[in-house]
């Protein structure tokens, strides 16, 4: 049997939105009534067709109660966790890499004193959490020791204060637990859980919320010609079937978030088809996260206007990811983001 998926689409934002979910014209994202829809797409790995909500009785018998069943789980809203509220879209998840070489920041706060400053500029600018990370997983780096990795974070992990949320950026089950002994509220795993085979039984244990991560293939390879049948659906399969693996592990919750991996063994046109499609992974029933903070894309996408921080571009996808529901944006620079957003709800009232 044919494989069907439900992308919402045709978005309404701020007080035009809510004003259409009280008249029934439109439905709300998440029973978010600031951000609504008023059409999907129907998409299988052969075909799509775009319709309005008011056209889905018309559709036949199967067909309806499947995207009906999508609409439900769309609409439905999200439970907050770890003092995160899903109806603030987008949520700022602020980044502080402690290492020497990563992509864009490398180096910059690899110091105890820079390290622990950034962290308080961060909560100073709005960001809602902060993601630590002490391992470079950029295109062609290679994995570092155990040791090596905690010995970079372990100082900035002991100066969490209780009200901040704090996520941790690894890949290895030790540093999960050290971690979240010491008051880490998220684990943000690059590779899904599948670099180390303990992460599962970490994240069971102590009952963690997590991100997952869709990666192709380690850091070192993840680049060298990706492949994919169907990107957009190859991803979604990917979530769908690794949500059904860990309720056979174990993890029963759904502080979960779902996070597609832009860059992560994607070339451009991949990136594009996600980006420009990312509504459809709402109708898997978790919060979207997205990393697109001066990624290659932007410079592939603006040529000679490319610049070292990207804070255009940044900005310019993260109003489009907000404009489609996204809940979660991973950003390094805080403030300029946050004041963009400030301006452009403030505008669109």
């Amino acid at each position: 049997m044919l494989r069907y998926y439900t992308r919402v689409c045709n978005f309404y934002y701020g007080s035009k939105s809510k004003y259409l979910v009280k008249s029934k014209k439109t439905l709300p994202l998440n029973g978010n009534e600031s951000i609504s829809f008023d059409k999907i797409e129907i998409i299988s790995r052969k075909s799509k067709k775009l319709i309005s909500i008011k056209h889905i009785n018309h559709l036949p018998s199967k067909l309806r109660k499947i995207i009906k069943n999508d609409i439900n789980t769309i609409i439905r809203s999200k439970k907050n966790f770890i003092n995160l509220d899903f109806k603030k879209i987008p949520i700022i998840m602020g980044i502080l890499n402690i290492t020497p070489d990563s992509f864009s920041d490398g180096g910059k706060f690899y110091k105890k004193d820079l390290a622990e400053k950034q962290l308080c500029y961060l909560f100073k600018c709005g960001a809602d959490l902060v993601d630590i990370g002490g391992e470079s997983t950029r295109p062609g780096s290679k994995a570092i020791s155990l040791d090596k990795e905690w010995g970079r974070i372990k100082n900035v992990m002991n100066k969490i204060r209780k009200r901040q949320v704090i996520s941790l950026d690894t890949r290895k089950s030790e540093i999960m637990e050290k971690g979240i002994n010491l008051g880490v509220k998220l684990i943000n795993d690059v590779s899904g859980l599948s670099y180390d085979k303990n992460s599962i039984k970490i994240l069971k244990k102590y009952k963690t919320p997590f991100v997952l991560q869709h990666s192709l293939g380690n850091p070192d390879v993840m680049q060298n010609k990706p492949k994919y049948k169907n990107v957009l659906l190859d991803i979604y399969d990917f979530f769908e079937k690794k949500i059904k693996d860990l309720r056979k592990a174990g993890i029963k919750h759904n502080n979960i978030i779902l996070d597609p991996g832009i860059g992560f063994g994607k070339n451009l046109k991949h990136n594009m088809t996600i980006l420009r499609n990312i509504s459809i992974y709402h109708s898997l029933g978790f919060p979207i996260l997205l990393g697109i903070s001066r990624k290659r894309f932007i410079k592939d996408l603006s040529g000679s206007n490319d610049s070292t921080l990207r804070t255009g571009g940044t900005i310019g996808s993260s109003i489009f990811a907000m404009m489609q529901g996204v809940q979660i944006l991973r950003v390094h620079d805080v403030n300029e983001i946050n004041q963009s957003f400030s301006v452009f709800k403030e505008l669109i009232k």
